[in-house]
Order: C-alpha cells, then sequence, then structure tokens
C-alpha cells in the first residue's frame, strides 16, 4: 500500500459510490461512469475544481476540518467513516510505524479462554489475525482451511461459501474493518503482505477492498452451516484488550433457550471432556505448526 495516496483513493472510491440522486442533484440523464463527477463534488463541497482535483490526485494531502466535514457531508458518510477519512488526512494522529514482528496473547487471557467451554471465543489481533482460540471456536470453524486470520479464512477457504449463510455480507465487514485497520497502521509491513495475497488470489475482495468501505462493529450476529449441528446464529462481540495494543477478544453466544443454544451443547458434547483444556495459538495454516505455549 502507498500510504501517500490512500486519502485520493479513498475519495475517488467515495465518489464512484455516492449516485446524483443520494447527493440532491436533478437526474440530467445517462452518464457514463456511475457516481459524482469531480466538479459536481466541488461545487457540493464549497471548494474549486483544483483543489478537489488535487486531493484525488495525491497532490494535495493536508485539507482544513471545514473541507473534511464538507466532503463526509457530500458522500453521506457515517461517524465511521468520517474517522477514517480524518486518519487518513493527518497522519501525523497515526500510531508509530509497527515493527514487523509477531502480535502476543498475554498468559491471563490464554487462561481465561481456556476457562470458557460451552461458547467459542478468541482473540484478534490489529490485522484480524486468530492470536488464541478456546476449543469451542476451534470446533466451530474447525472444518475451514485457513484459520489463522479472518480475511484469509472467508476469501481463501474454499469450504467458506457454504459455512457461512451469509458469505457475502460476512466478506463485506471483514473488508470494512481491514479498511480500518490499514488507516491506523498503512505502513505496517504484515498487513501490505496480507492485503496482496488476498487481492492477488480473490477477485471478491479486489473489488470490495476497492470500494474504500470502512466499518468497525462491537457486536454483530452471525449465522453458520456447520457439518456437524446444522444452521446456527450467534451473536458475536468484542471486548478491547488493554494489555495488548489493537487486541480484541470475540465471544459468540445465542439466546437463552434458542435452536442455536442447542446447537451449542451439540458442539460441546463433541469435544473431549467436554472441551475443557488449554487455549491454542494461533489457529494454523496448512503445514504451520501449532503453538500451545503463550508467547511472552
Amino acid at each position: 500500500m502507498d500510504s501517500d495516496k490512500l486519502l485520493g483513493e479513498f475519495l475517488h472510491a467515495r465518489r464512484m459510490a455516492t449516485s446524483p440522486r443520494q447527493a440532491g442533484l436533478a437526474h440530467s440523464g445517462p452518464r457514463r461512469t456511475p457516481g459524482l463527477r469531480r466538479e459536481e463534488v466541488a461545487v457540493l463541497a464549497g471548494v474549486s475544481l483544483d483543489y478537489y482535483a488535487r486531493l484525488e490526485q495525491g497532490r494535495e494531502r493536508r485539507p482544513s476540518d471545514q473541507v473534511l466535514n464538507a466532503l463526509a457531508r457530500v458522500f453521506q458518510m457515517d461517524g465511521d467513516t468520517t474517522d477514517y477519512l480524518y486518519k487518513l488526512a493527518y497522519p501525523g494522529l497515526r500510531s508509530p510505524a509497527p515493527v514487523d514482528m509477531p502480535e502476543r496473547v498475554s498468559p491471563t487471557l490464554y487462561g481465561i479462554l481456556a476457562g470458557w467451554n460451552d461458547v467459542p471465543a478468541f482473540v484478534l489481533g490489529r490485522r484480524l489475525d486468530v492470536l488464541a482460540s478456546n476449543s469451542m471456536a476451534d470446533a466451530l470453524y474447525g472444518g475451514l482451511t485457513y484459520r489463522d486470520n479472518c480475511l484469509r479464512m472467508i476469501f481463501l477457504s474454499p469450504e467458506a461459501e457454504d459455512f457461512y449463510a451469509d458469505w457475502e455480507r460476512a466478506a463485506f465487514v471483514k473488508t470494512a474493518q481491514l479498511r480500518r485497520a490499514a488507516a491506523t497502521d498503512p505502513d505496517d509491513p504484515a498487513l501490505a503482505r496480507l492485503v496482496a495475497e488476498l487481492r492477488a488470489h480473490s477477485e471478491v475482495f479486489r473489488t470490495m477492498w476497492e470500494r474504500h468501505d470502512v466499518g468497525t462493529r462491537v457486536a454483530e450476529d452471525k449465522s453458520f452451516r456447520h457439518p456437524e449441528v446444522g444452521e446456527i446464529s450467534l451473536a458475536l462481540h468484542r471486548l478491547t484488550v488493554t494489555s495488548g495494543s489493537g487486541q480484541q477478544l470475540c465471544i459468540m453466544a445465542a439466546p437463552p433457550g434458542s435452536l442455536s443454544e442447542q446447537g451449542l451443547a451439540r458442539l460441546a458434547a463433541t469435544l473431549p471432556d467436554g472441551g475443557s483444556g488449554a487455549a491454542r495459538s494461533p489457529w494454523s495454516r496448512p503445514g504451520q505448526a501449532r503453538a500451545t505455549e503463550p508467547g511472552f
């Protein structure tokens, strides 16, 4: 990723994704390309065409708050997307460039994961890597080829489209979350390698990535077609791990008395000793060793 071009690429993507009708413009007949014209954005945002063109071309990288707020209004950005816009415009507010080294989970967090035997739980890193998981999470996602990273899991696992009840929505949500991570650490070499791998092997990812949609979800509903317990719907909740930079503890649960809760119980019954035991880290890719001891 070229961090100097991200702002321009983002504005271009938002312009293409915003229709004249959404922007409150009168219908003016068919267009050769979707979205708004540059001159329309400039008028709606109250800036000159030359200035807006320089923004998209990467020749103007420090717009004022007034300009950013106007563009957020024109493109009807929500809070997450507006926050992403500001991160791109003010790179000095980003965290220092990360060191290219593995993220670690604290021993205490491993103990918490190992103690949960009835619900899937796992820890995500800032690049949506799966850093640790309990036995229920292993059992839930065990049929997928790639399980070390949420994006690889969805886009590169051949089984994913059957496993996720709404695969396209799951893919969209995770791509939007990765976009937010890219704004926080645009020069992260590991994140750049992940994006390059996904772009090389998934046309759907390339299309979604180039839209520059941004999102962060604290809670979301997820539905799966598990090969052993059938269809199961769970609510996923994320808790920030203050001891790990960018890490999130993810817990999945079903409504009490629901068929999905019964499905979780059947899943737990398939595990040795009811799923008790040490948490694992990380979920491995094919041919990759699985670590059983937390790092320090």
